[in-house]
């Protein structure tokens, strides 16, 4: 098969020059000076297209590594057509503009056939896949997907990938946009994938990939960025042809042989031949000669083209045998490897990082196995995120690996603010990681940093912070992650003016100073004082002053008309400070000798029955005015008790005409009947008062959550036991997220009811409650907090009720989750029935006018389960036969019902015949082998309708079940042995009948265990350094066949057994190089699937080499020197070895004195290791390995010293992984 270079070649110049005339020959330099590359022509060409394939300037200029490994070779694009076939074609259409390849391609099925029709058979989940197509460079272009939901649970989840791994959604931006709609009326999911202004690394293939639950399907798709097309002259013999100018390329044209006229030749056809493949071939020194042979005159352009088709040949590499993939992507802190595949098994390789070798360590692990070299890049982080590349000599493999950050969850919501205007407000948020991005929203707008808003972050925490809160400020404010969202809503109302000192009442001269004061919270505060409603103008007698917090009302010279009731009002606040001015007259009036004592009380404003109310923590101060002569005597009585104390909290203050009485702090127990008595010796007087304890009233009582929805809940309390002797007016509520501290109030106007819905809740966030009682005095302490509870809603119905399974007396349903469960979670599943027309009703459709049945949600719905059922299947028992039933499902959580899921048609209780059939699985229709001792549990499933009658058979006979117990169920049979015998060996049939219908199943079991020992071992012959063996088969194979024997071999001398054989097929065996003068012995371990025998076979005689018989020549005796330095005449040999078998490496040495002897690892000396075990058998030095790791691995080297010198020898130990998989099949 033709190089693909050839497929969109240029025929030789004869044959052009045959159809067209020299004079008018244009022939443009592209077509002949530059070849195609091989990857645009490796696409599916149409046989009758090939001389239309696209210049050179059509193609990419670079293809990312990751679409160079999946094109296909060249050797897969189809021969170019005969000679013949093209020269049929017009010279017009043959030489016209050449067409992109990729737009006439048809597309190809997984085996690289195109269909008949050219269109791709659509199966999975995709309606519409897209499709590979070019596209001019700097254009657009839009990528359609559209999959199929009707069928589907829940929404799927697309990718779009280029390559194999890179996932393109981390690429989103200017350059690559992506965009999902769905249609409800079709239920379709439509995803879009648009390229902007495609560039040369946008060409290669892509991969579609949709997901949902368990299914998976996928398409890929390819993409060709061309370079703009230049208008070119299609005559394909212009690059021969001399311009007008003299360039580089010009060369030497002769047209004077054209014009002699010879006769015409008849040629025979010649076989097509490439050119450029014999000059691609050829030695330099013979292109001359090649031009001159096949009619090319222009040396120059030929040698361009020539160098350009070799720059175009991709480079052949030989170090790798598979290189690493064009991108690899993998998740922040998880390991991801890199791995090659070299030619050569001891090729030592470089990684390079950025184009900096990588050194290892404990992030970058090296590891050496085979064929195969990986780099393992642990704990990976943004700074992995990098170009790295394989470097064996001069052949490099490169790849980009991405690093994708996990998405950032918040781990702590936002919190609901209740605040007052001019504080400061910080909203707190936590997420999963430390410096995270995140974005404030108020309302729908991104907040940026201003006076206004600042933000601060700290670790995992980040806040917003609002210096001075303001009622425009109020509404919910959002927080927004790349995993996550919070949301919480700030409450800004006026701010509360505290009254730290109130004004007191004063009582004064005349020409005296009479000052009222009083202190507020807020120092910027302003105000206005009246008398009697009427607003008090300052003079030179009256003054008022305003110091920080303190206010004064300063009247200097008091005079009578300055008595009266004085108020302070705060400016913007509804509260008022009110104290009354009582003016002291002192009059001098002729009074008899002896009057009657008189009380003047003043009952003006006083309630029924002398009555006064008094608000609890309040003053009260009664100044009664007393006359008599001569002065009376004044007792104060709370009810029959005296009030005598003249200090502390109650007290008592009389003067010569004015007796006080003062309750500091008014408290509840002050509440009563109170009586002044004057008296003198002229009469008495009496007066009776009422002073009754007003207060807020107490906490509402027993706060509860009756009922919840998906962002609501219903709350009912009780009254409070006391109303504080006011009438009450209502309530205030209050709610916040569990664990919170920030109450955030959820009326401003009074409520009266004691049931209220809260809504603007947050479905699955634990919310608590608490109310406050109202009367006309204030508001009382808030009540207890209610018990936490969860905004939650409903489930959507199950989805896909259907029927799995009906009998004479039950029905077996199976459905799948709601589409929508919520934060409530699914506690179970009610399932109801009813019989067919008992639960169902006509409903009249007013827009299609069509009657039809739709249930009724009565009485007659039974249900069949007490407890909801967890799992997605039930089985409804105890059902009347022959009935039609009705059945609904109802998904059940703390919110209550969900909509039901209703069968659409009845279902006729009826047991359904099905044959019987056993289904054994893949590994009992084979010999099931176990060893002596091992259980033995064969579950073997099988369908029948009615159950089935199920029977065991061993060799023909009826299973005895104490031997061999068997448990039987309705979809399957166990045959269960806990300890396996020999006995336990040979045929077992099982039967599974209904009726006359009939399924059997043949297993057959063998019980196994070690051979015994061979048997009759004897020496046959002895010649020379050999010796002939044989033996007979053990008695007992073991119940399973022979597979060989070991042989071993011992001299009588040291009695030390050495293995010669192993694994030996047959009964007899030859032992050679035997030692001369040395008696052997022989021992034969016979071997089955089960392993060695336990006891040995020993040859009944020994073999003895006997020494042949030398003249003994003496010689004069001449005292040898036998001392040397250590030399090794045995050398360490390379190994390679399987992880976990005992290994061993050997070496042999000579010296005297006896030399000292060094084991080293890695050029460190192995000390008491018991891993290692050291021998010296007369200076065969071996070290033994027990089970060798992959850390054993390494350069091992023993060390010989005596006085006389040292040497050493060294191995290399490769340790392997075993690899069962790969030996089966070479078996």
């Amino acid at each position: 098969m033709k190089s693909c270079l050839s497929v969109s070649e240029a025929p030789p110049a004869e044959q052009v020059s045959e159809a067209v005339p020299a004079a008018e020959e244009k022939i443009p330099d592209t077509e002949v000076s530059e070849a195609p590359p091989a990857e645009q022509v490796a696409e599916a060409v149409p046989a009758a297209e090939v001389s239309e394939a696209p210049p050179a300037e059509q193609v990419p200029e670079a293809v990312p590594a990751a679409e160079v490994s999946e094109t296909k070779p060249a050797e897969s694009v189809p021969e170019a057509v005969p000679a013949e076939s093209a020269e049929a074609k017009p010279a017009d259409t043959a030489l016209s503009e050449p067409k992109p390849a990729a737009t006439e391609a048809k597309p190809a099925n997984k085996d690289g056939d195109v269909p008949a029709d050219g269109k791709t058979e659509l199966t999975g989940l995709f309606v519409e896949r897209p499709e590979s197509t070019s596209v001019t460079k700097g254009k657009d272009i839009v990528f359609v997907a559209k999959v199929d939901g009707s069928n589907l649970p829940r929404k799927p989840t697309l990718k779009w990938l280029k390559g194999k791994w890179m996932d393109l959604g981390s690429k989103a931006g200017k350059h690559l946009q992506f965009k999902e709609t769905y249609d409800r009326n079709t239920k379709v999911y439509t995803y879009e994938m648009k390229i902007v202004k495609a560039v040369d690394a946008d060409t290669g293939g892509y991969r579609c990939e949709v997901t949902v639950k368990e299914k998976c399907d996928s398409c890929t798709f390819d993409v060709t960025v061309e370079a703009v097309q230049e208008e070119q002259q299609a005559n394909i013999l212009e690059a021969f042809k001399r311009s007008g100018d003299a360039g580089e390329d010009a060369g030497d044209l002769d047209f004077s042989a054209l014009l002699k006229k010879r006769e015409v030749k008849q040629e025979l056809p010649k076989e097509e031949v490439d050119v450029w493949e014999i000059l691609k071939e050829a030695k330099p020194c013979d292109y001359e000669k090649i031009a001159f042979e096949y009619g090319i005159t222009d040396l120059r352009g030929m040698l361009k083209r020539l160098k350009k088709m070799r720059k175009v040949e991709p480079k052949k590499c030989d170090a790798f045998l598979r290189k690493l993939d064009a991108a690899y992507s993998v998740d922040k802190g998880k390991r991801i490897q890199l791995s090659v595949e070299v030619a050569d098994p001891n090729a030592q390789v470089k990684w390079l990082k950025n184009g900096q070798e990588i050194k290892p360590s404990a992030k970058y692990v090296f590891e050496s196995q085979g064929n195969k070299r990986t780099l393992t890049i642990n704990r990976c982080n943004l700074s992995d995120d990098a170009a790295y590349e394989c470097v064996i000599g001069e052949d490099k493999s490169f790849t980009e690996v991405f690093v994708k950050e996990p998405p950032i969850t918040i781990t702590k919501l936002l919190d609901d603010v209740h605040t007052v205007v001019g504080e400061r407000v910080e909203f707190e948020v936590e997420v999963s990681e430390e410096g995270a991005n995140v974005k404030w929203m108020k309302d729908g707008v991104e907040l940026t940093r201003d006076g206004k808003y600042r933000f601060k972050k700290d670790g995992k925490k980040h806040w917003l912070i609002i210096n001075e809160a303001s009622k425009e400020d109020i509404g919910m404010f959002y927080v927004y992650t790349n995993g996550g969202e919070s949301k919480a809503e700030l409450e800004v109302e006026d701010k509360e003016l505290e009254v730290l000192q109130s004004i007191a009442d004063l009582t004064v001269k005349a020409q005296e100073q009479a000052v009222f004061r009083c202190e507020v919270s807020d120092e910027k505060v302003t105000g206005k004082w009246l008398k009697d409603g009427v607003e008090v103008k300052p003079s030179d007698r009256i003054k008022m002053t305003h110091i920080g917090r303190v206010h004064k009302l300063t009247i200097d010279n008091v005079k009578a008309e300055d008595a009266g009731d004085y108020t302070f009002i705060p400016d913007g606040y509804a509260l008022s400070l009110s104290a009354k001015l009582n003016f002291l007259e002192i009059k001098i009036e002729y009074v008899p000798r002896q009057d009657p004592p008189k009380i003047h009380l003043d009952t003006s404003g006083v309630g029924s029955q002398n009555t006064i109310t008094v608000v609890a923590g309040n003053k009260l101060r009664l100044d009664v005015e007393i006359t008599g002569e001569p002065a009376p005597t004044v007792c104060w009585m709370k009810g029959d008790t005296p009030i005598v104390e003249t200090e502390g909290r109650v007290r008592v203050e009389t003067r010569k005409t004015l007796s006080s009485f003062v309750i500091e702090g008014a408290e509840k127990v002050d509440e009563g009947r109170y009586t002044i008595t004057v008296t003198n010796p002229a009469g008495e007087d009496k007066a009776v008062l009422n002073i009754r304890i007003v207060d807020v009233p107490n906490p509402p009582l027993n706060v509860k959550c009756t009922a919840v929805g998906e962002d609501y809940a219903t709350i009912t309390w009780e009254p409070p036991t006391f109303d504080g002797g006011v009438p009450l007016k209502g309530y205030l509520m209050e709610r916040k997220k569990k664990g919170s501290s920030r109450w955030t109030k959820l009326n401003f106007d009074i409520y009266e009811s004691t049931t209220y819905e809260a809504k603007k809740m947050i479905e699955g966030v634990l919310y608590e409650m608490r109310v406050f009682a109202v009367n006309g005095i204030g508001v009382s302490q808030p009540s207890s907090n209610s018990k936490p509870f969860m905004p939650i809603a409903p489930t959507s119905e199950p989805t896909r009720l259907a029927v799995d399974d009906v009998t004479d007396s039950t029905c077996s349903l199976k459905w799948l989750p709601p589409d929508r469960i919520g934060a409530g979670g699914i506690d179970g599943y009610i399932i109801e029935y009813c019989v067919e027309g008992a639960c169902w009703s006509p409903v009249l459709h007013r827009s299609l006018f069509l009657l039809s049945l739709f249930p009724v949600l009565g009485t007659d719905w039974i249900p069949a389960n007490t407890d909801p059922v967890e799992k997605n299947h039930y089985t409804v028992r105890g059902l009347p036969t022959g009935e039609k039933l009705c059945f609904r499902v109802v998904a059940v959580n703390i919110a209550g019902r969900s909509p039901p899921a209703i069968m659409s048609q009845a279902v006729t209780i009826r047991e359904i015949m099905e044959h019987p059939k056993i289904r054994l699985p893949r590994q009992l229709r084979t010999k099931y082998i176990k060893k002596v001792g091992e259980k033995v549990n064969l579950v073997i499933p099988f369908q029948g309708k009615p159950r089935p009658i199920v029977n065991w058979y061993k060799d023909g006979e009826p299973l005895d079940e104490k031997k061999v117990p068997v448990r039987t169920s309705d979809f399957d049979t166990i045959l269960f042995i806990r300890s396996a015998e020999r006995d336990h060996s040979g045929t077992y049939t099982l039967s599974v009948k209904i009726e006359n219908m009939e399924d059997k199943a043949n297993i057959e079991i063998q019980i196994v265990e070690k051979p015994g020992p061979p048997v009759a071992v004897h020496v046959t012959d002895v010649w020379g350094f050999n010796a002939a063996l044989e033996w007979k088969p053990p008695k007992d194979n073991g119940n399973a066949e022979i597979t060989g024997y070991t042989i071993q071999k011992a001299d009588k001398k040291t009695n030390e057994w050495f293995t010669v054989y192993e694994h030996n097929r047959r009964p007899s065996c030859t032992v050679s190089d035997l030692v001369m003068g040395n008696e052997y012995m022989f021992r034969i371990f016979s071997e089955n699937i089960c392993g060695h025998s336990d006891e040995v076979g020993i040859s009944k005689n020994t073999a003895v080499i006997t020494k042949t018989g030398l003249v003994k020549k003496t010689s004069p005796y001449k005292e040898k020197d036998m001392n040397h330095s250590p030399k090794f005449t045995q050398p360490l040999m390379d190994r390679t070895v399987i992880a976990g078998y005992t290994t061993a490496i050997s070496c042999s040495v000579r010296g005297y004195p006896k030399p000292k002897i060094i084991w080293m690892k890695n050029k460190m000396i192995i000390g008491e290791d018991p891993k290692f075990l050291m021998q010296n058998n007369q200076g065969v030095l071996t070290l033994n390995i027990r089970k060798p790791g992959l850390f054993d691995g390494g350069k091992y080297s023993c060390k010989a010293i005596n006085d006389l010198g040292e040497d050493e020898v060294e191995c290399k130990l490769e340790v392997r992984v075993h690899q069962p998989d790969k030996v089966e099949e070479k078996k």
